[in-house]
């Protein structure tokens, strides 16, 4: 199930808050847990156990955690918690990826064990690995609720596509959280401006860079090759970002709050910037739990840029068990590592608008890495945006451009604060906004079949 369908929308939305708002304060977490499970075995009946599995693990090594704390029992308990659960990960979603690496190496022929991919476990396995860390540092209290802690895991707000919500930004909340009508109202409206990116932007946007993935890259004029990636560029911005919107809105409604996730990644400088900007919850999950406890920046230099590189890796890696991810997560590696030796100091000199294409010009190039699955695939793509001998302009481009020339750039300057500016300064026009952007996204829904969900992969 996910947020952008009739179902959710119509069905399962409207129950989780009449029975929510009904009981009494002590029993809102047993309703957020029950339809949460109820949320997750919807596409995952069988999995559901994998998760509760991950919940009952973190619960009895964070007791285990607090009980001995300072002992070596205490240390044991977090190897284990650990252990367990990138096990847990590694076994469903890089077995076959290991596999067929074996198999191309040693010349064998082991059978892939095609395993479906759990939702969400690349999200709920962060999570669930933040709370016992963060018992470990002593830096969030322990759960002795089992039903409580087993809520913040389940969470459907973002169970399945982040944000990546840790134990110690919520833990509070989770028994003491405020309910009222100003909430309610900014998380309604924070729901419906997450919808509209998905459905309206995303998804229509999506249309556009299947058709031209679709066709064969050697056919592909220069032009088409570049609109078909912009498209993809915006599209997962906006998927993602919508998605994280969604979460973030469910979240108050339920009176939580949760971190924001994107903020306006696509108006950086750098790529640095950039990426303090995309997908924040998982940035700073590798930088807190990988990147400084590798040592961060406080050692040689050489150790900075491997410790800068292993994070990379490993988060190009977390998206997906294939190969175009660990060169999209290297290739960014490179860029920083680029940029802290000295980029940074010649970007400061040069004009806004240059160091602007410089950054959106890298990020296109590496969604190139990100979404063509196969490497031959992506220097055929390359060499396509690329080919100044080919035809520049052709029917194919004006056949997606002009119909759509309306969506792309109200899409671009949604991109950028301008529309958020006006909505903050009028606030009135907000109202019109939550009825307008509701009907309009279920009338997509209703009369479209094309509705991806792009992190369902992760």
């Amino acid at each position: 199930m996910v947020f952008s369908s009739i179902t959710f929308l119509f069905y399962f939305l409207p129950l989780v808050l009449f029975s929510y708002y009904l009981v009494p304060y002590k029993l809102k977490n047993l309703i957020l847990l029950i339809f949460s499970l109820i949320f997750y075995a919807y596409g995952e009946p069988v999995y559901i156990f994998i998760m509760l599995f991950s919940c009952i693990v973190d619960y009895v090594n964070a007791i285990v955690i607090d009980k001995y704390r300072n002992t070596y029992k205490s240390k044991l308990a977090l190897i284990c918690s650990i252990v367990i659960n990138l096990s847990l990960l590694g076994f469903f979603k890089y077995s076959d990826f290991f596999i067929s690496i074996v198999n191309n190496v040693a010349n064998s022929n082991l059978s892939l064990l095609n395993l479906s991919l759990p939702i969400g476990i690349s999200f709920y396995t962060f999570q669930t690995l933040s709370y016992t860390i963060d018992v470990y540092r002593n830096e969030a209290p322990v759960q002795k609720y089992i039903f409580s802690l087993s809520a913040f895991v389940t969470l459907f707000p973002q169970l399945v596509a982040g944000p990546i919500v840790r134990y110690s930004d919520i833990a509070y909340d989770l028994n003491h959280r405020i309910h009222n009508f100003d909430k309610f109202y900014d998380g309604i409206y924070r729901f419906i401006i997450g919808l509209c990116k998905k459905v309206i932007l995303a998804n229509n946007l999506g249309v556009i860079w299947y058709s031209i993935k679709a066709t064969p890259y050697n056919t592909l004029s220069l032009a088409t090759c570049w609109l078909g990636i912009i498209c993809f560029t915006l599209q997962i911005y906006f998927d993602f970002s919508g998605y994280s919107d969604m979460a973030i809105g469910l979240g108050k409604i339920f009176g939580f709050e949760f971190l924001e996730n994107f903020n306006f990644p696509y108006i950086s400088k750098s790529i640095t910037e950039f990426w303090r900007r995309w997908h924040i919850s998982l940035g700073v999950w590798f930088r807190d739990y990988v990147y400084i406890p590798l040592g961060g920046n406080r050692c040689s230099k050489c150790r900075w840029f491997l410790n800068i590189f292993i994070v990379w890796f490993l988060t190009g890696l977390w998206h997906g068990a294939s190969f175009n991810f660990i060169l999209w997560g290297l290739y960014f590696g490179v860029i920083l590592v680029f940029e802290k030796l000295f980029l940074l100091e010649i970007l400061k000199r040069l004009p806004n608008f240059i160091k602007h294409f410089y950054t959106m010009f890298l990020v296109i190039i590496g969604f190139v890495l990100f979404e063509i699955d196969n490497l031959n695939g992506i220097c055929n793509y390359l060499a396509a945006m690329f080919n100044f001998k080919n035809i520049i302009i052709d029917k194919m481009f004006l056949y997606y451009l002009i119909p759509n020339i309306t969506l792309i750039v109200f899409a671009i300057i949604s991109a950028t604060p301008i529309v958020k500016i006006i909505l903050d300064k009028y606030k009135y026009i907000r109202i019109i906004v939550l009825l307008f952007g509701l009907i309009l996204s279920t009338s997509f829904l209703i009369d479209a079949s094309f509705n991806p969900f792009l992190y369902f992969r992760f």
